[in-house]
């Protein structure tokens, strides 16, 4: 029986091949720009990814059944630039059709933030559609919100699942998108009790506005830090968190505050693997550059929904 193949394009630290290989699909070809990246991917595949996909011939990739590509997002993300598509890295979204085109393989899996939807007054989404379209693919999206999954992050992005058109070797896919299991599973469920003391933060700026006993499927803010800007928001572990970021600033710069039982602190490295779905014994990159990897990934138990509803008519 054929085994099937995909390749992982601006991998980062591997979230699709992760979802993807517990299927026993095969990863054939792997592309990341980012030299710390290259280095935890390795670490964790025995594989190091190759370098710019712009200098990489398409004839030099191999043959595979399904393209994954969490394409970059910080030219289409609310706190990056807005340049769209014109953006020399919202540009890059023309290497996964360049790369299709060639190949045509018989499923796009592309992932990407929600505020792509709105970007320049919807007519960046509306020029992907198109571009897909335009090179035989049946564009399925639809913006999916972790929170809802079972995973206690509140975490929405866009998931692209692209079915070639054409038939091949009488091979007919169908697709729609999960339906929501809204496990009760909260914060508190994953919070460490031994952390390094330097995720606390004792400032005399802090201001808690209420309690919280009830639980919710979503983040429970509960006060600030300082004027409550991004990354100076406390939240309750009752709820989820917000949505892990590469970038920001504040004391709870990517992941947050939380009021824990011994005090206000941010998120854990191993705390933020397992709220997007990595085993803690996944590497990522010391310090900073870690959370940043985190915050650029995809939620593998996410890809395996999506993957999971693609059908075969």
């Amino acid at each position: 029986m054929k085994k099937f193949t995909f390749i992982d394009l601006f991998s980062g630290i591997g979230g699709f091949r992760i979802a993807l290989e517990r299927h026993g699909l095969e990863c054939v070809f792997s592309s990341d720009n980012d030299a710390k990246v290259q280095e935890a991917y390795y670490e964790n595949f025995k594989e190091e990814p190759f370098g710019d996909i712009t200098e990489i011939r398409e004839k030099d990739i191999p043959e595979h059944d399904i393209l994954c590509a969490g394409f970059p997002c910080q030219s289409f993300s609310i706190s990056g630039l807005h340049g769209g598509i014109k953006d020399k890295r919202g540009r890059l979204f023309y290497e996964i059709i360049r790369i299709a085109q060639y190949h045509v393989p018989d499923v796009l899996l592309l992932e990407n933030v929600k505020n792509l939807l709105t970007i320049d007054g919807g007519n960046v989404i509306k020029t992907i559609d198109a571009k897909l379209n335009e090179i035989g693919y049946s564009v399925h999206r639809h913006v999916l919100n972790s929170s809802y999954f079972g995973v206690p992050q509140s975490r929405e992005r866009i998931y692209f699942v692209c079915l070639r058109k054409k038939e091949k070797n009488g091979l007919k896919l169908r697709y729609k998108p999960p339906k929501e299991n809204f496990k009760k599973v909260y914060l508190e469920n994953i919070l460490q009790e031994a952390v390094n003391d330097n995720l606390y933060t004792d400032r005399k700026d802090i201001q808690i506005f209420r309690e919280t006993e009830e639980y919710a499927l979503k983040p429970i803010r509960l006060g600030i830090v300082n004027k409550g800007g991004q990354g100076e928001r406390i939240y309750s572990p009752k709820g989820h968190s917000i949505t892990l970021s590469a970038y920001g600033g504040g004391v709870g710069a990517r992941t947050g505050l939380y009021l824990t039982g011994k005090g206000i602190r941010k998120l854990s490295i191993d705390e933020c693997k397992e709220l997007m779905g990595f085993p803690k014994s996944h590497v990522v990159s010391d310090g900073i550059n870690g959370y940043k990897q985190l915050g650029n990934a995809v939620i593998p138990e996410m890809i395996n929904y999506v993957y999971n509803s693609i059908e075969v008519a």
